[in-house]
């Protein structure tokens, strides 16, 4: 199933809503691409103009700065998660089988059921693989949340842990467990590809003993006494 989700994001991360014009669309469809070629710490607005074929301060119209797109991109990937958490979960009643769904999402999310022209959904996940914990590894990181830039990524790790208290309502770190778990999906995929020799995996990428991985880790800490 295929449906067209917009996304709808704090509006202080933008100066104006790029989905809501061509150019703005094409910003943070090319902007996404440029990022994953360039790496975030060379990419930048001169050089997204130039790919576009349109002028830099036509983007700062858009964008404070880069470090707001990215946080703009960021909270993308997190609602559109979340949003596939909650369909794959919807008609599931035990706990243990939701906590399987969302691993399985968590660990593959770029198999979505949205379908929307903006965004390429497997070059998302890439992006936060390479780039994601710059959006909140910075000094001015308490600022930033306190003006709720990161909610998305805190209200799918807040979904997680409830379901995590679901499954056993006496473990005492749900919130702690959730966060640490979506943080390991990610690195734990970025060691296989590129530091190999910091996991257990076969080279070059074993899909079956990452997500093995993962769901161990989590059962094993929150199994029922």
């Amino acid at each position: 199933m295929e449906v067209d989700l917009k996304i709808k994001l704090n509006e202080k991360l933008f100066l104006k809503d790029p989905q809501d014009s061509e150019l703005g669309r094409k910003i943070i469809k090319i902007g996404l691409q440029e990022i994953n070629k360039l790496g975030f710490e060379l990419f930048t607005f001169r050089k997204l103009a130039a790919e576009i074929g349109t002028t830099e301060a036509s983007i700062y119209r858009y964008f404070e700065n880069k470090h707001k797109m990215l946080i703009y991109l960021f909270g993308w990937y997190w609602s559109q998660l979340e949003y596939r958490i909650l369909f794959e979960i919807n008609n599931l009643s035990k706990p243990e089988l939701k906590l399987k769904k969302i691993l399985d999402v968590i660990t593959q999310p770029y198999n979505s059921i949205g379908s929307n022209s903006i965004i390429d959904e497997k070059k998302l996940y890439e992006l936060i693989i390479w780039e994601g914990s710059k959006a909140y590894l910075t000094r001015h990181v308490g600022v930033d949340n306190k003006e709720k830039l990161f909610k998305p990524y805190k209200d799918m790790c807040a979904l997680f842990a409830k379901v995590i208290h679901e499954y056993n309502p006496n473990f005492k770190y749900p919130k702690a467990l959730a966060s640490s778990i979506v943080e390991l999906a990610h690195t734990q995929k970025f060691f296989m590809q590129n530091l190999p020799s910091l996991n257990d995996f076969s080279s070059p990428i074993d899909e079956k003993s990452y997500r093995n991985f993962i769901e161990l880790l989590l059962f094993d800490l929150i199994k029922k006494k």
